[in-house]
């Protein structure tokens, strides 16, 4: 028996391991089955060259409990180690024998799956354990090896009595961690950290009903037989070709991913690069909503099967953490760091990567299917609408597919709506004016004064609308988004032919100086205007460069950049001195009716904007109720 010191430049690494090494203790398991996954893949692909002494035949790992002796076992058949490898791999923290393995197999082990993280990894085992055995046996003709320590740097090794190739790992756990004695909670960090390793994980056994005969009689009852009870899909969709799969085999994966999702995604993207990187996953659009909340089932972060994380910022573009699915790629270490990812130049290749490969599906969805596309569109406009938004490429190739829907129900790319608006929506200027609604309902009554006067107008209800309009003017010449509700129709869009006001200029400063005495001068500006004598006596507007400032501040942003803290409700009063009821408030004698009817048309006017609310709706139906009596 041999007794020695683990060489570290540390004098004792473990309490650092306990402290420093991973913040979630629960990660001990998924290194300790990602050593074995290496030990048993080495050993395949040593199988493939010829230079393994033992057949490599449908290897498993296994993760055994022993309540009473308080051990957990993980157990492989891989490649093993000799007494002198141990000493080299276990005792030599500062090498990694997958790093060397890989050195010398480099071309031939490219796509062999290694992961490459031995030696710390291991070590992670004594965040819950206050003694950790190793037995081994190299594939080699060599006597196994029994390695003990029990968490100092003290160690022993000895001759193993182990008959076959593998390695099993005792962890004597500490008492402060005996959670990881329960089956539930092993089978837990299983499913969490290793549900699609490339090596079949048995964890215990189960119970599993037989189909009955097509001769059984009605009553018959289903039997049952014990089956090693295996966590994981060894083949995941995302490892394979898109060639091999088919739509209900990506849905099958989703639902396989996501176990508590019921509805079906939109559509998926898989994605599958090996230059300059290494990258392969499968990314779906899920039924989106106007709530723009993280979702509750993220983009998981895969490294050759391994789970690593579902916090991807940094490697997927933010404006696509909202869809869900996986992302495997060996270029990402298992131990994720935010500073590592901001600085690592192969992780901002993955998220151009991502951005441009999501933009090319999209664009291939719209020219394959345009009405399938467009009846989506509601369900994945958030997401494109915050990418044009957020990434300048993506910006620039959404322009082919981007939708601009109207309140008429059509759909327009951005260059078929300028085709469709330049000649009706041009002002005496040469701007081109795109109109638009928010809300179909609130603003019916402006929508249909826009749609009578033959213009279009969309309906653009996300929550980031306004920072992507803003957007969207400063790319382009000579357009303009206004809000259909912003002003009166006449001056929507400026044209050449002014309307003559039936009321003189004294007879308008008369009206405006009454309406002052009534309507409050903190809330609103009082504006005289000549219109069609049908639109309506009173119009409450409000500027579209103040309301868009104060959605943006709502929303993040914009309203800070301005200085304009939290904005006063300012809106304008249009006046129209060619409707009959104008020229009756002017002409009324008494004071008091007067104020009387300029009270109540702005009131009638704040209805129709859905500014009427609470103690002065309720008065207002009353004096209504008043007038009709």
């Amino acid at each position: 028996m041999a007794t020695g010191k683990i060489n570290v430049s540390v004098e004792n690494i473990f309490p650092l391991i306990k402290k420093f090494l991973y913040s979630d203790h629960e990660i001990f398991l998924r290194e300790l089955i990602s050593n074995a996954t290496d030990a048993t893949l080495k050993l395949k692909h040593l199988s493939a060259l010829g230079e393994a002494n033992v057949d490599y035949v449908n290897p498993f790992i296994e993760v055994k409990i022993n309540e009473e002796n308080k051990t957990l076992h993980v157990i492989d058949q891989g490649i093993g180690m000799t007494k002198e490898e141990v000493e080299k791999y276990i005792n030599e923290v500062a090498f990694s024998g997958a790093e060397e393995f890989l050195e010398k197999y480099k071309d031939s082990a490219k796509d062999s799956g290694i992961i490459g993280h031995f030696g710390l990894g291991f070590y992670s085992a004594f965040m819950v354990a206050n003694k950790v055995e190793i037995i081994t046996k190299s594939h080699k003709d060599e006597p196994a090896a029994h390695w003990i320590c029990e968490g100092t740097t003290e160690f022993t090794l000895e001759e193993g009595n182990k008959e076959t190739h593998g390695t099993e790992i005792i962890l004597h756990i500490n008492e402060e961690d005996k959670e990881f004695l329960k089956e539930n909670r092993i089978q837990e960090l299983l499913v969490k950290y290793n549900k699609f390793m490339p090596i079949p994980i048995k964890f215990g056994t189960k119970e599993e009903t037989l189909p009955l005969p097509e001769d059984a009689k009605e009553d018959a009852k289903p039997e049952t037989k014990t089956v090693d009870n295996i966590i994981n899909n060894p083949e995941p969709a995302w490892t394979k070709q898109p060639t091999d799969l088919e739509e209900k085999d990506y849905n099958e994966f989703y639902r396989e991913l996501y176990p508590m999702q019921f509805e079906e995604p939109l559509f998926h993207i898989h994605l599958n690069v090996d230059y300059p990187f290494n990258l392969t996953g499968i990314l779906y659009f899920p039924r989106m909503t106007q709530d723009m909340n993280v979702q509750k089932d993220k983009i998981q972060l895969y490294q050759n099967q391994v789970y690593v994380t579902d916090n991807v910022e940094g490697i997927v573009p933010e404006f696509l953490t909202m869809l869900r699915g996986v992302i495997d790629s060996p270029d990402i270490p298992l131990n994720v760091s935010r500073s590592y990812l901001q600085a690592d130049g192969a992780v901002k290749k993955i998220s151009s990567y991502i951005t441009r490969k999501v933009a090319d599906k999209l664009k291939s969805l719209f020219n394959n299917n345009r009405e399938d596309f467009e009846k989506k569109w509601n369900d994945i406009k958030i997401v494109i609408e915050y990418g044009m938004l957020s990434e300048d490429k993506f910006f620039e190739k959404a322009e082919k597919f981007a939708l601009y829907p109207t309140t008429d129900g059509e759909y327009y790319i951005f260059s078929e709506l300028e085709e469709a608006i330049k000649e009706n929506q041009t002002d005496k200027d040469g701007n081109m004016v795109i109109l638009y609604a928010s809300n179909e309902n609130e603003q019916h009554s402006y929508i249909e004064a826009a749609k009578n006067k033959g213009y279009k107008v969309l309906l653009l209800d996300s929550p980031i609308v306004s920072h992507l309009l803003q957007k969207l003017e400063t790319s382009k010449e000579k357009i303009s988004f206004v809000r259909v509700d912003s002003d009166h129709v006449d001056n929507l869009i400026k044209k050449d032919d002014e309307k003559i006001s039936k009321l003189s200029d004294e007879e308008k400063e008369q009206l405006k100086a009454d309406f002052e005495k009534v309507i409050p001068a903190e809330k609103y500006t009082i504006q005289m205007e000549a219109m069609d004598s049908n639109a309506a006596p009173l119009i409450i507007t409000q500027p579209e460069f103040m309301r868009r400032m104060k959605e943006m501040q709502q929303t993040g942003g914009g309203g800070g950049m301005f200085g304009m803290g939290n904005m006063p409700e300012m809106y304008n009063l249009v006046v129209n001195t060619n409707h009959d009821l104008i020229n009756t408030i002017l002409n009324t004698k008494t004071e008091k009716k007067q104020q009387r009817l300029i009270k109540h048309s702005l009131d009638l006017a704040r209805l129709s904007q859905n500014l009427l609310k609470g103690e002065e709706l309720t008065s207002f139906i009353k004096r209504s109720f008043d007038m009709v009596k």
